[in-house]
């Protein structure tokens, strides 16, 4: 029986789902982040058909979202909570693990739109993560900052941050683009979804990285996917949502 276990990790309040039977065993374990404006509860389907599948999953609420949620401009706040994430993946990592509840090389991170960009920032930055799917996500930090900034400007949404403040925050973003330099990418096994029809986070940052990688992928013959779904927008469908989790099967 799969349960679902309502924690608070060093005040990171998150959902702990896995088998009954299998609570106090090490297993791979895998890390899902919600998107922006989302709470952890939205993707407990992930969870249910990974644990059923014998993986530990865990969900935590990103920062002001949620149990954490506070009176926030989120989008102007949305590096802020990108980062801390990621800072969040390493401490729920190594409290886990220092648990005894992670079998050993067999870690991964999946997120969907803000929770599938945190999960590239986060391969970029550990080498730990062993397999990673991004559902609508973007690795060009930088590029994609920008894109934001211009959407604000374009429907006249005041930006509350100084011109410092913003090249500042690009600044920050450097060491998480995996973009910058791609030869100090650590190719490990990476499944891409995105709709074409999305908007909100256009496919083209995510399919010019995918494009920079396979060449050394094959090389080296470790997976590397690209679904490219022509009909969806900035929704992942139920089929989606399958290829992500037979991922994790296959390759974690």
């Amino acid at each position: 029986m799969v349960i679902i276990k309502k924690e608070n990790i060093l005040g990171i309040p998150l959902l702990h789902v896995v088998k009954h039977e299998k609570m106090e065993d090490k297993l791979p374990f895998v890390i899902f982040i919600h998107g922006i404006a989302s709470i952890k509860e939205r993707n407990l389907q992930y969870a249910y058909m990974l644990a059923e599948q014998g993986y530990r999953v865990i969900l935590p609420d990103a920062l002001y979202h949620g149990e954490r949620l506070e009176e926030k401009h989120l989008h102007a706040e949305f590096w802020k909570v990108v980062l801390t994430t990621i800072h969040d993946i390493e401490v729920l990592k190594e409290f886990f693990d220092e648990q005894g509840l992670i079998e050993e090389g067999r870690i991964g991170v999946a997120g969907t739109s803000m929770g599938a960009i945190i999960t590239l920032g986060a391969m970029a930055k550990y080498d730990w993560i062993q397999t990673a799917v991004s559902l609508m996500g973007n690795p060009a930090y930088i590029d994609f900052a920008k894109l934001q900034l211009q959407v604000m400007e374009q429907n006249n949404i005041k930006i509350p941050l100084t011109n410092e403040q913003i090249e500042e925050q690009l600044n920050m973003l450097k060491e998480y683009d995996a973009t910058t330099d791609i030869s100090e990418w650590n190719h490990r096994p990476l499944l891409f979804w995105h709709g074409k029809r999305d908007t909100t986070v256009p496919y083209e940052g995510a399919y010019n990285f995918y494009e920079q990688l396979k060449p050394t992928y094959e090389q080296k013959n470790i997976p590397l996917s690209f679904i490219l779904d022509e009909q969806a927008g900035h929704v992942v469908p139920n089929k989606a949502a399958v290829e992500a989790v037979n991922w994790f099967v296959k390759y974690l």
